[in-house]
C-alpha cells in the first residue's frame, strides 16, 4: 500500500471512531467531512465508494446496534430514552424502524430478542468497518507463553452460527445471575470449529467464563471444566475482534510452521478483554488468541 492511500485510509478510519464515540452528537455531513479533512461537497461520495453505504446509512445502524444491545442488556432505561438516543423524535417512529429492521417491536426485543435477523440486518455496517487497511501480522507479535491451567464455567454452542447470539445472551444472563462480571472473571471462547464449517450445523464453540465456584451437576445451562495449561504461542488482536479468523490463519498458515513449534491436542481458544465505559453502555474489547503448543 502506499503513504498516500495509507493516509486516505487513516483519514477514512477516523471518521468511522469518531461516529462510533460521538453517537449522541450532530454528525451531519459537514462535521464528519471536517473530521476527515475532506471538501464536503464530495465527502458523502467518497464515504460511499470506501464503505458501500452512505454517511447517513451508517450512522443510523450504528445508532441502531447501540439501542438494541441497550434494549437487550439494559432493563433500567425506558424504550423512549433509548428511541431519543438512536435519533428519533417519538418512540412510535422508533419501534416503526425497529420492527422493519428485526420484524420485532422494542419490547418484544426487550424480553426475548431473535438474533437471527439482527445479525442479518448488521451485515453493512460489518463489511464497511472491514474495508479499510486489510490487518496483517508479523513474527513478532506472537509471544509463546507458559498458561496456567483454568477452572471454567462452560456453556456450549453446536449448531449454526446464526443461532449464536441467543447462546451468548444465555451466557450474559447466567453470568449476572451469579454475579460472575466480566469485569472481574475472566471470558474466554474456545473454538471446536472452523468459523464456517462447510454444513453450518457443525459450528461448534464453548463460551467459558474463568471460575473456582462449583457448577451444579444439574445446571441445565453450564458445566464445569478446564482450560488445560502448558506452552501457548499468543497473539494480541485490537482489531476486528467479532472475527479472529485472520489472526488464526496467520497463526496456522504463516507463523506455525516457520517456528518450529507443533501444536498440542487442544483447540485454538481465545480471552477476551472488556474495558467498560462509564456510563456501561459500550465497551472496548481486546483479544487474546491462544494457540496450543507441545
Amino acid at each position: 500500500m502506499t503513504a498516500v492511500l495509507h493516509n486516505y485510509h487513516a483519514r477514512m478510519q477516523r471518521v468511522l471512531d469518531y461516529i462510533d464515540q460521538h453517537l449522541d452528537g450532530d454528525l451531519d455531513l459537514e462535521s464528519l467531512s471536517g473530521v476527515a479533512a475532506f471538501s464536503k461537497f464530495h465527502f458523502h461520495r467518497q464515504f460511499t465508494s470506501t464503505f458501500g453505504l452512505s454517511v447517513h446509512r451508517y450512522v443510523q445502524l450504528a445508532r441502531m446496534k447501540r439501542a438494541s444491545h441497550q434494549l437487550a442488556n439494559m432493563d433500567g432505561q425506558s424504550i423512549t430514552d433509548i428511541a431519543m438516543d438512536a435519533g428519533y423524535d417519538a418512540p412510535d417512529a422508533f419501534a416503526r424502524a425497529f420492527r422493519q429492521r428485526f420484524g420485532q417491536s422494542p419490547s418484544s426485543f426487550r424480553k426475548s430478542p431473535d438474533w437471527a435477523p439482527w445479525l442479518s440486518a448488521f451485515g453493512p455496517l460489518d463489511n464497511a468497518r472491514s474495508k479499510l487497511m486489510p490487518i496483517t501480522y508479523d513474527h513478532n507479535d506472537v509471544l509463546i507463553r507458559d498458561v496456567p491451567p483454568t477452572p471454567v464455567a462452560i456453556l456450549e454452542h453446536r449448531g449454526d452460527r446464526a443461532t449464536l447470539e441467543e447462546t451468548i445472551q444465555r451466557f450474559i444472563a447466567w453470568r449476572k445471575a451469579t454475579g460472575l462480571s466480566p469485569e472481574t472473571s475472566p471470558t474466554f471462547n474456545v473454538f471446536r470449529s472452523e468459523r464456517t464449517p462447510a454444513n453450518p450445523a457443525d459450528y461448534s464453540m464453548d463460551l467459558c467464563v474463568g471460575t473456582n465456584l462449583p457448577i451444579d451437576p444439574d445446571d441445565d445451562i453450564m458445566k464445569a471444566g478446564v482450560i488445560p495449561g502448558g506452552r501457548c504461542a499468543v497473539l494480541r488482536v485490537v482489531q476486528n475482534t467479532h472475527n479472529l479468523e485472520p489472526a488464526a490463519l496467520y497463526l496456522y498458515r504463516d507463523w506455525l510452521p516457520a517456528s518450529g513449534e507443533e501444536a498440542r491436542d487442544f483447540p485454538i481458544y481465545c480471552q477476551r478483554h472488556f474495558s467498560f465505559a462509564p456510563d456501561r453502555s459500550s465497551h472496548d474489547v481486546i483479544v487474546e488468541l491462544f494457540l496450543p503448543l507441545k
